[in-house]
């Protein structure tokens, strides 16, 4: 497997803040698209993957998919694990919330303060599974409850009640809560669809849920305090993210999904249009045997794929991505 990993060594017993450490980064006063960092760290003995992946924020899921051959309940002491910490910001306004669906991530986008930079905060989500995926689109925060009641729908219920498992009309706070101790109600029709805690932490990052966006209950916490009443809220699907840095081209790929909530692999046809729509006229080194190989592996790591060509250049020892992609199938 190729990938390119800026990264960083982290002592294995260095004690820090999740929320301080994972959560919120400045982004670059020049509007790249690229922030944070890939780090390594060592495990220790009592470590799994489900409490690593909470203390940096990270999913479950994108956690493992890093570090395949790692036993994710017993690592073992002074395993090197994959911290997935650097992102590609999806094509969107950088405005309010923003839920990238396949990638199972929350970007939310603070209003600087006079003379502050702008910063994004970002966090694991669980979304919908098949048959209630979660909807896309542009909709807003519309209520915000601390401590909320929850009134299972009524198609909840009756797929609990075939399950064995009856559900009672209303559901009091507290550890039996599925909502956990904050909820924002989003305004898509229905009613039903919230951004909430949960009392089963370790499914966040998977799809999961009835469509809702579930998150780690310290990471709601934070956010419920940030977001008002009346902030923008965009659900997009981009499991292919794309951006231009400093004359490279980078690339980040999440598994997309189907229909019917299954995870495909990218088009290499349509990774083409979009990369031919960001380079323009621009001539670019692009390598595509690196390329296709994260387009394979999805890993959720952005992977630096090309270069912009110096002018004067040789462009036949990294020929632009025109002349190389005539020889390119699909994989």
């Amino acid at each position: 497997m190729t990938l390119i990993f800026r990264v960083c060594t982290l002592a294995a017993l260095l004690l820090f803040s999740p929320l301080s450490k994972a959560v919120e980064y400045e982004l670059r006063e020049d509007g790249g698209d690229i922030f944070g960092k890939v780090e390594r760290i060592r495990t220790r003995y009592e470590d799994t993957l489900i409490e690593i992946a909470r203390r940096y924020s990270l999913g479950y899921e994108e956690l493992v998919r890093v570090n395949k051959g790692v036993d994710p309940w017993l690592p073992g002491e002074g395993t090197q694990i994959v911290i997935p910490g650097q992102r590609l910001l999806p094509p969107s306004d950088r405005e309010g919330i923003v839920v990238n669906l396949p990638e199972h991530r929350m970007y939310f986008f603070p209003k600087p303060k006079t003379g502050e930079s702008a910063k994004v905060m970002t966090f694991p989500v669980s979304v919908g599974k098949m048959d209630w995926q979660t909807p896309i689109g542009v909709t807003k925060v519309v209520s915000k409850q601390k401590d909320p009641l929850w009134y299972p729908p009524e198609s909840v219920r009756k797929e609990h009640e075939t399950r064995g498992d009856p559900l009672p009309g209303v559901v009091p706070p507290g550890p039996n809560n599925p909502l956990g101790g904050h909820a924002l109600r989003l305004n898509i029709p229905g009613g039903a669809y919230l951004i909430h805690g949960t009392n089963n932490p370790d499914a966040v990052g998977m799809a999961v849920t009835h469509g809702c966006l579930r998150m780690y209950p310290e990471d709601v916490a934070v956010l419920f305090e940030e977001v008002k009443v009346g902030t923008r809220v965009s659900l997009v699907n981009e499991p292919l993210k794309m951006a231009r840095v400093d004359g490279e081209v980078w690339i980040e790929v999440h598994p997309p999904v189907d229909a019917q909530g299954q995870s495909v692999a990218v088009k290499l046809e349509d990774f083409e249009k979009r990369l031919d729509s960001l380079l323009g006229d621009s001539e670019v080194a692009i390598n595509w045997d690196i390329a296709i190989e994260a387009l394979r592996e999805a890993s959720g790591i952005p992977v630096m794929i090309g270069l912009e060509l110096v002018p004067g250049s040789d462009a036949t020892e990294n020929p632009p991505v025109e002349a190389v992609s005539l020889a390119v199938t699909a994989p």
